[in-house]
C-alpha cells in the first residue's frame, strides 16, 4: 500500500484523492498523535492557499481537530512559512498548511508542522497514517464540553509583515520591483512587506479568484515576469509559488535567477560578514554542477542531500548550519525561519543588492549555471519508487553515464507528490542533453505504464 505521506505532506486532487472524509480523519489523527502528551487542551493553527477547494477541507480538517478535543485557530490565506511562524510565535501546539503549493488548482494538500515550526518526521506521519489506516482504535472521543472549538483570527497576517521586516531591515528606497504572486497566499503579506520598506513596486497576479491559482504565472511560469521587468527598468523580478513557500527572481535583462544561483548569492555574502556557520551551504542532489564549483573556488563547503527541502532542513539542524535549499527556490534561512520562504529569500537577496550596490545580473554570475535537461516520464503511482528494477533502464542509464565521460551526470527520482518518474541530465551541450533526456524518459514511460 502507497504511503499517504509525499515528501511535502499529503495531496491529490481535492473532493476525490484528498476527500472531505480524508482531510476530517487527517485533522483526527494529526492532532491526537501531535498533541497527546500535553496536559492542557491543545491548539492548532490552521491556514490555507487561495484555492477554491481551502475552505472545504479546512472545516473538514478542523471538525476532526475539534473532535478530538483540540481547539483551532483559523488565520485564512497565508503563506506556509508565515504558519511555521505562527505556529511558533503563538507557542500553539501544532500548525497546518492547507496547500498543493505549485501544482494546478483541482490539487490541494495538507501539510503538519510541529509546535516549533518544523514539518514533521517519517515516524511521526507514519504514526498519524497508522491511526487512520486503523480507524483511530482506541482512541476515545469527548463529547460535550470536552471537545474543541475553532476560533478565527485573520489579522495575524500583519504579525508576519512585521516579523518579515524584522528579519531584514533593509531599505528598499530607489528600488524598482516587479512581483508576480501568483494568484496565491502571498498576494497580500508580499505586497504589503516589500512596500513598507520603501520599494517601488509593480505588483501582478495579486487578485486570486480561487481557481486562477500558478495559472501562467508564479514561479512555475516565468515568461510575463521577465518581460515585465523588462519594460518597467525594474531592477529585479520576484515570482512566488500558489503557498510562497520558494522564489525565484529575474535580473533586470530578463533572465532567470534560480535557487543555487539565490544561495550562491546569499551564502558568499554571508560568508564575507562571516555569518555562514562552518562555510557550508546544504542543496540537494539536484543542484547544478555549477553551484559544487561555485564552492570549490569560493571555499564554501557544499553539503548534498536526498531531493526534498525537509531533508536540507534534518541537515542544517543535525550539523548547525543555517542556509540551504533547493534549485526550484526553496532557500531556508533557518537563522530566521524554520521552512523554506519565498519573501524572506527575496528580502535577503535584495540586501546584498544594496549592501553591495551590484545590479543582480552581476551578483548572479558567482556561479556559472551548466545546461540540464529536466523531462517527467509519467509512470503508474505505485510503480514510481521502483524504476532501477527495471534492467532496460540501467542499462540505458549506465550507456548514458559512459558517454558523458566525466563531463555530463544522469539523475532519475520519483516525484514526491505526482504520478511521475523526474529525468535530470546535465552536461555541456543543451542540445544533446535535451534529446537524451526525452528519449530516457520516454523508455522509462513505454516500460512502466
Amino acid at each position: 500500500m502507497a504511503r499517504m505521506f509525499g515528501t511535502d505532506g499529503v495531496r491529490g486532487i481535492a473532493g476525490a484523492e484528498l476527500s472531505i472524509e480524508l482531510a476530517t480523519k487527517l485533522g483526527q489523527a494529526g492532532a491526537y498523535v501531535l498533541t497527546k502528551e500535553q496536559e492542557h487542551q491543545a491548539t492548532i493553527i490552521v491556514g490555507c492557499d487561495t484555492r477554491i477547494s481551502g475552505g472545504m477541507l479546512a472545516s473538514a480538517l478542523m471538525a476532526g481537530i475539534c473532535s478530538v478535543g483540540a481547539n483551532a485557530i483559523f488565520v485564512g490565506v497565508m503563506p506556509t512559512p508565515a504558519i511555521a511562524y505562527l505556529t511558533r510565535k503563538h507557542k500553539v501546539d501544532a500548525g497546518v498548511v492547507i496547500s498543493a503549493s505549485h501544482n494546478p488548482m483541482e490539487f490541494n494538500g495538507i501539510k503538519f508542522f510541529n509546535g516549533e515550526g518544523y514539518k514533521l518526521s517519517d515516524a511521526l506521519e507514519d504514526e498519524i497514517e497508522e491511526l487512520i489506516r486503523n480507524n483511530m482504535k482506541d482512541v476515545q472521543l469527548p463529547i460535550g464540553s470536552g471537545v474543541g472549538k475553532i476560533d478565527y483570527r485573520f489579522d495575524l497576517r500583519d504579525e508576519y509583515v512585521k516579523f518579515m521586516k524584522k528579519c531584514v531591515p533593509v531599505s528598499l528606497k530607489g528600488k524598482k520591483i516587479v512581483v508576480d504572486c501568483a494568484e496565491g497566499a502571498a498576494h497580500y503579506t508580499s505586497v504589503r512587506t516589500l512596500r513598507e520598506l520603501g520599494a517601488e513596486l509593480v505588483a501582478i497576479h495579486t487578485n486570486p479568484d480561487g481557481t486562477n491559482i500558478n495559472s501562467n504565472c508564479g514561479s512555475t511560469h516565468m515568461d510575463e515576469l521577465k518581460a515585465r521587468v523588462v519594460y518597467e527598468k525594474a531592477d529585479i523580478g520576484i515570482a512566488f509559488d500558489g503557498d510562497a513557500d520558494r522564489m525565484l527572481a529575474v535580473d533586470e535583462y530578463g533572465n532567470m535567477v534560480d535557487g543555487d544561483q539565490v544561495m550562491a548569492i546569499c551564502g558568499n555574502h554571508m560568508k564575507q560578514k562571516g555569518t555562514l556557520k562552518k562555510d557550508t551551504i546544504v542543496v540537494t542532489v539536484m543542484s547544478n554542477l555549477g553551484f559544487t564549483l561555485m564552492g570549490e573556488r569560493e571555499g564554501i563547503h557544499v553539503e548534498k542531500t536526498k531531493v526534498g527541502d525537509r531533508y536540507v532542513l534534518e541537515n542544517m539542524r543535525e550539523n548547525g548550519y543555517n542556509i540551504g535549499g533547493e534549485q526550484s527556490g526553496h532557500v531556508i534561512f533557518l537563522d530566521d525561519n524554520t521552512t523554506g520562504d519565498g519573501l524572506l529569500s527575496a528580502l535577503h537577496l535584495l540586501e546584498v543588492m544594496v549592501d553591495t550596490g551590484k545590479p543582480l545580473s552581476e551578483l548572479a554570475q558567482i556561479m556559472e549555471v551548466l545546461p540540464q535537461a529536466l523531462v517527467n516520464a509519467r509512470v503508474p503511482e505505485h510503480k514510481k519508487e521502483n524504476f532501477m528494477e527495471y534492467q532496460e533502464i540501467a542499462d540505458a542509464v549506465s550507456e548514458l553515464e559512459k558517454k558523458f565521460n566525466g563531463e555530463g551526470r544522469v539523475l532519475i527520482r520519483p516525484s514526491g507528490t505526482e504520478p511521475l518518474v523526474r529525468v535530470m541530465i546535465e552536461g555541456k551541450d543543451q542540445r544533446v542533453i535535451d534529446e537524451e533526456a526525452e528519449k530516457l524518459a520516454a523508455l522509462i514511460t513505454k516500460i512502466m505504464l
